[in-house]
């Protein structure tokens, strides 16, 4: 397969499983991992995610120029400080993560069993749901554990950074549209300083990169786009119908991957 093409899948994949509460991450080890498509670097696999990053950007224009011109009331200004220390929590511990010599695991095993018990986790909080009161409002709390929870998706890929911290946010009592929001808007830096931070460290160190800066920009083009189309699809999905069909969605791959996937590359 030519590697433009193998970029533009990858980049395709991303973009279309980056906000889904399915796992980017794990989709991407799991194709490469199996063999189905060639091996990328950190580097890109990170990187690419810039491109989702700015999709969600473009998607949430409106909210985002609301909050700016409503930076100086109360309610505008304690959203936007929660999304900052979400963020900078999440930042803290992936420093941290980087430093103790956490990466993206080589094997698909891990993954599967991830994306197994995160899709068991959502039917749970979805049936735990049923008749429950919502909330519209983030709590303090609620924007620490959903910074928490990109953490530990990041530790345990195929767990998902947006199935994580949006159902932390759905068990703590926020309603779906505000769950996927908060989380959705908390990604953009999120993504954009993973990607950048990789960037820096290989310009640093050139003979850590594995891909060329071409195929990197192809793959996050093509990532934005395709995210940009799920994202606004989704968040019109949400209106009318729960997160079941994601878990069960997870359940079925989990257990395909665990019974007739390769464990290693």
């Amino acid at each position: 397969m030519p590697e433009w093409l193998a970029v533009v899948a990858l980049g395709l994949i991303e973009g279309v499983t980056e906000f889904l509460p399915i796992s980017s991450t794990g989709h991407l080890l799991l194709v490469q991992g199996s063999g189905w498509l060639p091996r990328q670097s950190d580097l890109f696999n990170i990187g690419i995610q810039s491109g989702t990053a700015v999709a969600v950007a473009v998607a949430f224009a409106g909210r985002l120029r609301d909050l700016v011109d409503r930076r100086h009331e109360a309610a505008a200004r304690s959203f936007m400080l929660k999304l900052v220390a979400a963020f900078t929590l999440t930042a803290a511990g992936g420093l941290v993560l980087k430093r103790v010599g956490v990466t993206l695991p080589r094997d698909v095993a891990p993954v599967a069993w991830a994306t197994l018990l995160g899709g068991v986790a959502i039917l749970l909080v979805e049936w735990a749901m049923r008749g429950r009161a919502a909330r519209s409002e983030v709590t303090w709390a609620v924007a620490l554990a959903v910074g928490a929870a990109q953490l530990f998706a990041a530790v345990f890929p195929g767990t998902s950074r947006a199935g994580a911290t949006i159902l932390v946010a759905l068990a703590l009592g926020l309603t779906r549209s505000m769950a996927t929001e908060f989380s959705f808007l908390l990604g953009v830096p999120t993504l954009l300083a993973a990607g950048g931070y990789e960037a820096l460290q290989v310009l640093q160190q050139p003979a850590r990169s594995e891909t060329s800066w071409g195929m990197i920009a192809l793959g996050t083009v093509v990532s934005a786009l395709a995210a940009l189309v799920a994202v606004r699809w989704l968040l019109r999905f949400i209106q009318t119908h729960t997160f079941m069909g994601f878990g069960w969605y997870r359940v079925a791959l989990g257990l395909l991957i665990l019974t007739g996937v390769p464990r290693g590359a």
